[in-house]
């Protein structure tokens, strides 16, 4: 009997030091993030610089287009907005022009007050955004200056526009 105390007194005593040692933290190294991540988030956190506007893929984006006889922002845009907004709260002597265009339907006037609308919106959103609207002009002109000249849907589709133009970097 004496030994099948002593052995289970032995027992209970490597579970209990077991129980009361100390747990190693193991620690792993947070996952690296891939390159593309690391560029983004480097870009969106600090400021841009003019060099950016060539090198940049959501600053090099400079054209915002509509739909048929609207001048509602579509959602697909939001992004290259948000960016150009950053660019100008990051750079307060910078200045832009929007170029609000239509296609060659319509008169004359009608198509230059779309163009002007175009332009205010993305203006606005902009502003919405944090530019300062004293950065930015907005011109329009209507149909004058299409980058297509066919006359069908998938032409038109082009000259429907609002067109980011800086003036000063």
């Amino acid at each position: 009997m004496n030994a099948t105390v002593r052995i289970t007194f032995a027992a209970l005593m490597c579970v209990g030091l077991a129980a009361c040692a100390k747990k190693q933290e193991v620690k792993t190294a947070p996952p690296e993030a891939p390159p593309e991540a690391v560029t983004q988030s480097t870009t969106t956190a600090g400021a841009y610089t003019p060099a950016d506007l060539d090198t940049d893929a959501c600053l090099r984006q400079r054209v915002v287009y509509f739909d048929f006889d609207k001048s509602d922002i579509k959602p697909e845009f939001q992004q290259i907005i948000a960016c150009h907004a950053k660019y100008l709260r990051d750079r307060p002597m910078a200045r832009m022009t929007l170029e609000g265009n239509t296609d060659e339907r319509g008169t004359r006037e009608y198509n230059l007050g779309l163009g002007e609308r175009r332009g205010n919106a993305v203006m606005s959103a902009l502003e919405a955004d944090g530019a300062s609207a004293s950065q930015i002009n907005v011109v329009s002109y209507g149909e004058e200056r299409p980058v297509c000249r066919e006359h069908n849907e998938d032409c038109w589709s082009k000259n429907r526009r609002a067109e980011i133009v800086y003036t000063a970097k």
